[in-house]
């Protein structure tokens, strides 16, 4: 529909590799020639009189209209875009004027350093969108049913097979966005429409799936509509890339080879090709993307671990490069040549074009100082891999359980570079915070993977893991686990830096303040005897200087009685005949800072008819997980799997308040126990539940109903806990605050609050937590209306916004009991 981005770069400002800035821009042929005769600059006039001289040979004029890929291929970008400069009006009668832009779009940067751009716009599409989304039994199924949906004049359409939909499964976020999904289909199709009218969209949506059930194509076409939903689903096959590193095993879909395309009534013979090819040399690939511009994403899966693999994907590349000039398609379809297929381009375009690239270069960039290497005089395809073949993995002993990946060394290789981490904060999502803050490569979840394999891979130092570098990479993350959901890779560097740091510690001890952060509950348990001076030693200048707190920051006060306490009589609270018996786990931040939520919490459990009980348990263990003390929250979570294992179940749950210290049993505890008690660590993280999760599971059973409320208006303003969204979702909140008739909830877009446990304490941290807390969240908590609730779950994030806005934020339950008819 809307053609490359060479066709709307209508101007671009450039600095060439003599330092002169220059205007590229279309040219009459009037304007042309005076570039040629100029001389105020002469770099310029030699990049123009080089092209003339190139393309008014009449030898090359048919070199390149034969040898160059199907000028009806729009998705084409081997080496230097001369053709599309040969169908200029310079050089054919009744061509597009002249303009430069089209040779240096897809250029890679080797020809000049392009500083500004200016872009054609276009109207936006009509309002009506919807995707059909076509389940397909077979790959070779959706590439037949490719060719009838464009038929019908789609705006897009996008494939996916059946193994990049398996690797949605494993994803936290991406297995949410599978709503539409019926079976496992061997390939889908995501056919977009754009009409003026429903009607026009219903009724082609319709012939569609019409066509193709004519055709014996596909099993189930169901219609997505709406902004929200439409969103979920092209997020699904965007993921495409990052998923594949869920695939287990050292073969991973490599790229390469990636990027070919052909006109799209070649593709099903292309790909009945493709795969012949592969299964004569023993692999299999995966297939997505932009099927309807005939480009598929191909990767087969290899490891480039081992020297026979390296080699049998030399030969895969030579075979599929005759495969694609069979086609006349392009190696390159969008991401380029680089330095990968640059060696292709004199078989698919012909030695006689090849010097007539190698020539641009030389024209533009006598020096050859723009990106070296790259589309002309390549190095060899296997030169600097990132791994060397036949070096073993390295292999580390840890605490927690890394066999999911194949160990921690394969958890980190888990990251593809696909580059989701690199978010700013108007995209939204969570991830990854620090980067959004600072816009540093090593400060985003991509970087400090990099930096950690490099690092651990290359080292030859007695114990890897003494590496002051990745300690100071990873003291920047804040845990707030968005990668483990949002990047489709599934990369938790939160585990992956707090096994680290248990590591780096065993070398050079803990530091104190680390030690008084992970003992803060136990310490809090001393503080209690000596409640009104531990609040004011607390916060007193000289201790936060003696910890490294920051001065700005109010060290959270003791409450007056801790909830174990108030709780003593709990059973006189109790209905005589429950509708269910529940047991609360009191986590060691609402014990001992923050009670009065606790009683409120059971307070309104209870006038709602429900039994609550305390059990015997330990703290949660996320303080030490949060420092790096991974054997003892082991230890911990031991001893909560032992004391709960029997006690909690479908019919009697483990509900908890702050979401940080709960989800420690569903995200970190099967993992970090013995293998003896994984069983029970697991069937107990399956009946743990965050307390609006339990609200909104009794509201949908009706068990709870909206009478018991207010029906008073109030508009509420949330902010989820980061770890909530990563590791469950916000929208049981949502639900349970909209439980009161005339309640509306709002959930600002904001990621992690900045805060992150103890990180936004801690000195250095200060003004970087500030930072990222003014990114989205501060803004809109400042600009809300006074007569607006703030609520937000976390204890960590309610104390930034009060820090960073001055306003007092509610924990959901004080909302919800303060909103119950008493």
């Amino acid at each position: 529909v809307y053609g490359s981005v060479r066709e709307h770069i209508l101007e671009i400002d450039a600095l060439l590799s003599n330092g002169s800035e220059v205007t590229f821009k279309v040219l009459t042929k009037e304007e042309f020639q005076q570039k040629l005769n100029g001389n105020s600059n002469k770099l310029e006039k030699a990049i123009y009189s080089n092209i003339n001289e190139i393309l008014s040979n009449p030898e090359s004029q048919k070199e390149i209209r034969e040898k160059f890929p199907d000028p009806k291929l729009t998705r084409r970008n081997m080496g230097y875009a001369v053709d599309a400069l040969l169908d200029s009006e310079i050089f054919t009668q009744g061509g597009q004027p002249f303009n430069f832009c089209k040779l240096l779009a897809g250029s890679e940067g080797t020809l000049a350093f392009s500083y500004r751009i200016k872009l054609n716009l276009i109207p936006l599409p009509p309002k009506y969108k919807g995707l059909v989304c076509a389940h397909f039994e077979t790959l070779e199924e959706s590439l037949l049913g490719n060719l009838i949906a464009l038929k019908h004049k789609p705006t897009a359409i996008e494939l996916m097979d059946d193994t990049v939909m398996q690797c949605t499964k494993a994803n936290i976020e991406q297995n949410k966005n599978r709503f539409f999904v019926k079976g496992d289909p061997g390939a889908m199709l995501m056919i977009e429409f754009s009409f003026e009218t429903e009607e026009e969209l219903n009724t082609t949506a319709k012939e569609l799936e019409k066509d193709l059930r004519d055709a014996g194509l596909g099993y189930h076409f169901p219609l997505v509509t709406g902004e929200d939903k439409i969103k979920r689903v092209w997020a699904l096959r965007t993921a495409g890339l990052g998923l594949l590193s869920n695939i287990p095993g050292d073969r991973k879909g490599v790229p390469g080879i990636e990027d070919t395309a052909v006109h799209p009534e070649y593709l099903p013979n292309y790909v009945a090709d493709i795969k012949k090819v592969l299964s004569e040399f023993g692999l299999t690939s995966v297939f997505y993307a932009h099927i309807a511009t005939g480009e598929i994403h191909f990767r087969p899966l290899i490891n480039f671990k081992e020297k026979t693999d390296v080699d049998l994907f030399e030969k895969l590349m030579d075979e599929v490069a005759s495969l694609v000039k069979k086609y006349r398609g392009s190696m390159s379809g969008e991401h380029g040549d680089g330095r990968v297929r640059g060696k292709f381009i004199p078989f698919m375009l012909g030695e006689h074009n090849y010097q007539l690239l190698k020539k641009v270069k030389k024209a533009w960039d006598p020096n050859n100082i723009f990106n070296p290497g790259k589309i002309t005089d390549t190095p060899p395809i296997t030169e600097s891999l990132r791994v060397i073949p036949g070096k073993p993995t390295p292999e580390f002993k840890t605490t927690f359980d890394f066999s999911k990946n194949n160990g921690y060394f394969r958890s980190i290789e888990k990251c593809n570079g696909s580059g989701d981490c690199r978010k700013s904060e108007k995209i939204g999502g969570t991830l990854c915070p620090t980067y959004m803050a600072t816009r540093d490569e090593d400060k985003s979840t991509r970087g400090r993977a990099n930096l950690l394999r490099e690092f651990l891979y290359s080292s030859e130092k007695e114990n890897p893991f003494d590496q002051g570098e990745i300690y100071d990479i990873l003291d920047l993350c804040i845990s707030c686990k968005a990668c483990k959901s949002e990047c489709p890779s599934g990369v938790d560097m939160a585990k992956l830096k707090a096994e680290f740091l248990q590591q780096y510690y065993d070398i050079h001890g803990i530091p104190f303040r680390s030690k008084i952060i992970a003992y803060l509950p136990r310490l809090n348990k001393l503080a209690m005897f000596f409640r009104p001076i531990s609040n004011i030693l607390m916060n007193a200048s000289l201790v936060k200087k003696a910890i490294g707190f920051e001065q700005k920051r109010q060290v959270p006060k003791l409450s007056k009685l801790t909830l174990n306490k108030w709780a003593g009589n709990i059973s006189a609270l109790n209905p005589q005949q429950p509708k269910k018996k529940i047991y609360l786990f009191n986590d060691e931040f609402t014990n001992f800072n923050e009670s009065d939520i606790g009683i409120k919490a059971i307070l309104l459990l209870t006038k709602l008819g429900y039994e609550v009980k305390i059990p015997l348990h330990k703290e949660s263990g996320r303080t030490f997980l949060s420092k790096g003390l991974v054997r003892t929250s082991k230890k911990i979570a031991t001893e909560n799997i032992n004391l709960l294992k029997d006690i909690i179940s479908e019919k009697t749950p483990l509900i908890g308040i702050e979401p940080s210290a709960i989800l420690a049993f569903r995200d970190e505890y099967p993992e970090l126990v013995d293998k003896e008690l994984q069983s029970d660590a697991e069937n107990l993280a399956s009946n743990t539940l965050m307390f609006d999760e339990f609200i909104t599971n009794e509201i949908e059973k009706g068990n709870i109903t909206s009478d018991a409320f207010t029906f008073n208006k109030q508009e509420i303003l949330l902010h989820g806990h980061c770890q909530q969204k990563a590791i469950a979702s916000t929208e049981t909140i949502i639900k349970m605050l909209s439980l009161p008739e005339n309640y509306s909830v709002k959930e600002i877009p904001s990621g992690c609050c900045g805060m992150a446990g103890s990180f936004g304490y801690e000195k250095e941290h200060y003004e970087l937590s500030m930072k990222i807390g003014n990114l989205v969240l501060f803004p809109a908590v400042k600009e809300a209306n006074k007569n607006i609730l703030i609520s937000a779950p976390g204890t960590s994030c309610r104390h930034h916004i009060k820090d960073g806005t001055g306003k007092r934020a509610k924990h959901p339950v004080e909302v919800l009991y303060e909103a119950l008819i008493q």
